[in-house]
């Protein structure tokens, strides 16, 4: 392999104020900047990372300064052309930052004064680059606004209660944020009921990290997942399909390609669909070593080789918002939750210690302490009943699945 020269970059600008007790309690300002030179020839590559600005020149010697660290890497880097892909609508000053902070914890100290809160906004810009000498130039900006309050009622002994987030690209006359601070907020001093049938309604985030694991190539291969040995199975529920989406619309903050340079032919791959695992996904080692496809879904490492990861997974929406999904039943928000380690079988119990009932469309009031158990392949299987095709309550996708009373 002739030698060969890549940079990696990000440069990002966060800026944040935040709030404790109602009050505003600091602002805070980052400007960073992240640099990776790498140095491909003869099956190895050397790497050099570093947090600010360096010369070139100088990064790619330092890559391959010291020979006794170099990677064996047998890989070519990838030619993939230029193209410059922007995400960013809109720009927010830091006084923009501060006064809508100011002016969301004074909503809710006039319209709330039984709870205390904390939280604020936040702002972050990113520009993200990959350059070589194989032609590729890539680049991908990005900008989104973050709000984010906990609260607590001031009956309450606990240190918190809950707390409600979202994000936009680009910021609202303050809608987004009433709306879901009433919601949250105006019925929660009632209490209600556990259901007996309990269909939790959440964002999907964090069991997306289960399905990942899963999901390795690398795990599948070695029996070491839930699912080896399945793939090409229907497991899952006929309505529920699982993609790594790299698109516009759906990926923030996310490069279109991969931590080795790679682009999927449309930006998306299907791993689930209908309820039948497609495949598993991998970067260009595993697919080597285990002889499994090559999927461009490598994480990015600005200081060591990537590995397989760095997915933007997303669950197929329903066509059906999420009250008609509920169908005239309760749903519970959990708030606060400590779930157990999954098991060999995939059960799990979590407690649910602070929640709401809510019917779709308004908040029903909060729930006692209870215990459900759940298992990971009937959440997405017989106990899923989709993903809205709405946005409520958490202004977010959202997954709605049954779970078991202890």
């Amino acid at each position: 392999m002739a030698k060969i020269f890549e940079k990696q970059s990000s440069h990002e600008i966060q800026s944040s104020i935040t709030y404790e007790e109602n009050k505003p309690k600091a602002f805070d300002r980052s400007n960073t900047v992240e640099n990776s030179y790498r140095v491909y020839e003869d099956g190895k590559v050397g790497i050099f990372y570093r947090a600010g600005h360096i010369d070139d020149a100088e990064g790619f010697r330092l890559a391959t300064a010291d020979p006794e660290r170099l990677r064996p890497y047998p890989f070519m880097p990838e030619a993939g052309g230029k193209r410059d892909r922007s995400k960013v609508e809109s720009t927010f000053t830091d006084r923009e930052v501060m006064e809508t902070a100011e002016k969301y914890m004074k909503y809710l100290t006039d319209n709330y004064p039984q709870f205390t809160f904390a939280g604020g906004v936040d702002t972050r810009w990113c520009c993200q680059t990959l350059t070589n000498d194989l032609g590729t130039d890539y680049s991908n900006t990005d900008f989104a606004v973050g709000v984010g309050f906990r609260f607590k009622h001031k009956d309450s002994l606990e240190m918190i209660d809950g707390g409600f987030s979202f994000n936009l690209r680009k910021m609202d006359d303050g809608t987004v944020f009433r709306e879901m601070a009433d919601l949250y907020l105006s019925n929660y001093e009632k209490e209600a009921e556990i259901p007996e049938e309990i269909i939790i309604d959440e964002q999907y985030y964090g069991l997306l990290g289960i399905l990942s694991s899963e999901l390795n190539a690398e795990n599948l291969a070695l029996g070491a997942s839930r699912l080896s040995g399945k793939v090409g199975e229907k497991i899952f529920a006929d309505d529920f399909t699982l993609e790594h989406d790299m698109t516009d619309k759906e990926a923030w903050f996310t490069r279109f390609w991969d931590g080795e340079g790679c682009v999927l032919p449309e930006e998306k791959l299907v791993l689930i669909e209908n309820g039948v695992i497609k495949t598993g996904y991998s970067d260009k080692r595993v697919a080597d070593k285990y002889n499994v496809p090559h999927t461009r879904t490598a994480y990015h490492n600005y200081t060591d080789l990537p590995g397989p990861g760095g997915l933007n997974l997303r669950i197929k929406r329903s066509e059906k918002t999420v009250k008609e999904l509920l169908n005239g039943r309760p749903a519970v928000i959990p708030l606060q939750f400590t779930g157990s380690d999954m098991d060999a079988n995939g059960d799990m119990t979590v407690v649910i210690s602070k929640a709401l009932l809510w019917d779709g469309d308004k908040v029903l009031g909060h729930l006692p302490e209870f215990r459900v158990k759940a298992n990971f392949i009937d959440i997405f299987g017989k106990d899923f009943l989709g993903v809205g095709s709405d946005d409520p309550i958490y202004h977010d996708k959202q997954i709605l699945y049954r779970v078991h009373r202890v």
